[in-house]
């Protein structure tokens, strides 16, 4: 089974032109494409079904639709007309950069606009499966993904000197550092990806000190404040004639990759640096996926928060990456693709593939590191970034100091914690009270009596040691007792930023 071919390799950025490009793909952003396609299409093209789209921009000529038509859905345009779309950068200088074909109809790329807060960017990638209506090449470069988007989301951005996108692709993560270090590293196996990061970079108007090489051997002896990595973590059969995609397929069996980076990070992360990655991990029979994911974070030497997001058996897993590269439910390609990967799960065992949001942190002092792995499979906030800083930080400090200094601080409720409570009718006393947690991870903790009335008075005057001690008093028991028994809530609502 072989894949198909790419098409040219991108060269490098012409200034001027990518200054013309600019202009002519001013209108071209997610919000301008959403009014011209409409909600229905617009939100099919969102869930990579293009046949609502053309319905809207068939036969229509406008420069915006033709960019649609060209750049977004692939389809065969009228020369004149992607001249008309292009009035500044020119057919002739578009067919120089490879991004359209000789004959000056067809996209020789796929360009996505993308975007946070304070800016419109427009990424530049290989045409996808929607575009080409069949299976990709070996080394297609990935556009936004929903994995891309995930980790964009989940990155916390403080300001920072230096920031590493580890496996860049065509730069979405790097798009977004830029916004908030100093300086970028970006580094990637692919030379076809990094031509792609390289054009996307000078079309947002950035620099980047772009790296060729696989995982972290680019960056060697070095360190960073931030480091994030969306890596080819899908499970991948080693064995059997199956195309292998760069994008996603990192070389090594099994987790393998994901459980090298883990260990692997903390050498290049400075003092205080947190790393941020998505990844998949493999769940073997007569194991929880903590056990597996937890030996790697304790072997790392790190702070580590590990977020399982989701996890598939053996045939949801491999059914999902076989049709992710254009393959269909019923075809011969794919059936043997399902079989390769099941007889390669079957043969360690794996009987669930877990994924999730891994957070590491080296710590600044000595201190022994601190881990928590957890489940969430619900809705989050978005961006998710400020309340994975928060929280960690909110960690890090429990890590740095000990129960009196928890006690003897003014802490309060954050502004999106509400309260909840539940009783039968005609009951004086609640018989279920609730707090839960508007952002992030929208956390929903029970409380008894002495938790609510801790809370309750939590606003910034009271430090927890006088709002315990009182508490004690109220219900005439010993405030060494109250105080003990209320700790690890503490440190849970702290942590989980409950309570800042």
């Amino acid at each position: 089974m072989s894949a198909v071919t790419s098409s040219p390799l991108l060269p490098p950025p012409d200034p001027r032109s990518i200054d013309a490009l600019r202009v002519d793909l001013a209108e071209f952003t997610a919000d301008g494409i959403a009014e011209r396609l409409g909600p229905v299409a617009a939100g099919a093209i969102g869930r990579e079904d293009p046949v609502p789209a053309r319905r809207v921009v068939k036969g229509e000529r406008d420069p915006l639709a033709t960019l649609i038509r060209c750049f977004v859905l692939g389809d065969p345009v009228e020369a004149d007309d992607l001249a008309a779309a292009l009035p500044t950068l020119g057919l002739d200088a578009a067919r120089r950069a490879q991004l359209v074909s000789a004959d000056g109809t067809r996209a020789l790329v796929e360009l996505s606009p993308h975007g946070d807060e304070g800016h419109d960017w427009v990424i530049a990638s290989d045409l996808s499966e929607v575009a080409t209506g069949g299976p990709l090449a070996a080394d297609h470069v990935l556009g936004v993904g929903g994995a891309s988007r995930t980790l964009a989301s989940w990155t916390p951005r403080p300001r920072v000197r230096r920031a590493l996108d580890l496996g860049t692709g065509c730069g979405v993560q790097a798009l977004h550092l830029s916004g908030h270090a100093e300086s970028v590293v970006a580094s990637d196996i692919s030379a076809r990806a990094l031509a792609f990061a390289r054009f996307n970079a000078a079309l947002a108007g950035q620099e980047w000190e772009l790296r060729e090489g696989s995982m972290l051997d680019p960056v060697e002896g070095e360190r960073f404040d931030l480091v994030v990595s969306n890596p080819p973590f899908v499970i991948t059969p080693r064995t059997g004639d199956l195309p292998l995609y760069e994008y996603r397929d990192g070389g090594r069996s099994g987790d393998a990759i994901v459980a090298e980076l883990v260990t692997g990070l903390g050498a290049h992360l400075a003092p205080g640096g947190i790393a941020q990655l998505l990844g998949n991990w493999e769940v073997r029979r007569g194991e929880e996926w903590r056990d597996r994911v937890g030996a790697w974070c304790d072997a790392s030497g790190l702070d580590a928060w590990v977020i399982q997001r989701e996890d598939q058996d053996p045939a949801e897993y491999a059914s999902t990456w076989a049709r992710d590269i254009g393959y269909s439910v019923g075809s011969s390609a794919y059936e043997v693709m399902m079989n390769a990967w099941l007889d390669d799960f079957a043969a360690r065992g794996v009987e669930r593939i877990g994924f999730g949001v891994v957070t590491l942190h080296r710590p600044a002092s000595e201190r022994a590191p601190w881990r928590d792995l957890t489940e969430h499979y619900g809705p989050v906030a978005s961006p998710m970034g400020p309340s994975v800083l928060a929280s960690l930080q909110a960690r890090v400090w429990i890590a740095e100091h000990d129960d009196d200094a928890l006690l003897d601080t003014r802490w309060t409720s954050t502004s999106d914690v509400t309260e909840e409570r539940h009783s039968t009718p005609g009951s004086a006393d609640p018989q279920l009270i609730l707090l839960r947690q508007g952002g992030g991870l929208g956390q929903v903790v029970r409380l008894d009596s002495d938790g609510a009335a801790l809370v309750s008075v939590m606003d910034g005057d009271l430090t927890a040691r006088q709002a315990l001690t009182a508490i004690a008093a109220l219900s005439e028991r010993p405030a060494g007792e109250v105080i003990t028994a209320a700790l690890p809530l503490l440190r849970g609502l702290v942590g989980d930023g409950l309570l800042a």
